[in-house]
């Protein structure tokens, strides 16, 4: 299988605080990739280093087999954190500011809606959408650019059972388009009905990553990681 993004032994230090240590993905071209740990695990150190918004204090990344660089971003979209989101303008509007920023083509703006199923709500400014709805306009934001690897960082937070059931059949319809996508999540039911391959953080270490097949018990798989880690960080504490 090609790759579409791996690390090599990835490190981001806070002062003498290591939030990730030694952390090393192997991420296929077309897979949905969850990334799991507990709360300050440093899944979101990790993905923020992947999108340039931090740099890492040792290890490599490499992206589409090549050692990444800034210019790959232009392939790469994201949703960290809270939507970048103009609550007075229209879901349109929003994605028009992003789309001259981008530069890329006025016609993708409605592609995007359509994949979100935001094309009806015209007007309406995006302060009044709900939860789901602006999850799904900064996902559209994201795919503006036509990226060939979209990473989400807790996706489904926040939303009802109706806005995760929408979001995850519009992730599960990514790889089809030729997008890969890296989730993070602290959600192991969502992750399961979702993910091809699992990577399990804890402590800022990598403790698990594998396929993850039919019957799989992945709560017991979390757990053991988790306390195996726990373990480990008290010993060398």
């Amino acid at each position: 299988m090609e790759m579409m993004l791996q690390t090599q032994n990835l490190c981001k230090y806070f002062r003498k605080q290591k939030a990730v240590n030694n952390v090393s993905l192997n991420i296929e071209k077309g897979q949905i990739y969850g990334l799991l740990g507990p709360n300050g695990a440093g899944k979101s150190t990790t993905l923020k280093m992947l999108t340039g918004m931090m740099k890492p204090t040792a290890g490599k990344i490499y992206f589409d087999g090549k050692l990444w660089d800034r210019k790959d971003l232009s392939k790469i979209g994201a949703l960290i954190e809270n939507p970048p989101i103009y609550e007075n303008l229209s879901a349109r509007e929003n994605l028009k500011v992003r789309q001259l920023l981008l530069g890329t083509d006025e016609n993708r703006i409605d592609e995007v809606l359509q994949i979100v199923s935001l094309t009806n709500t015209g007007k309406k400014k995006a302060g009044q959408f709900s939860l789901g709805m602006k999850q799904r306009l900064g996902i559209a934001m994201a795919l503006l650019g036509e990226p060939e690897l979209l990473i989400l960082d807790e996706p489904t937070n926040g939303l009802d059972p109706i806005g995760i059931e929408e979001l995850r059949e519009l992730i599960r319809s990514f790889p089809e388009q030729g997008i890969t996508v890296i989730l993070s999540s602290h959600i192991l039911s969502e992750v399961q009905l979702l993910a091809d391959k699992v990577g399990i953080i804890s402590g800022g270490i990598l403790g698990y990553e594998g396929a993850l097949k039919q019957g799989d018990n992945l709560e017991d798989l979390f757990m053991n990681v988790v306390r195996k880690n726990r373990k480990a960080g008290e010993i060398h504490g």
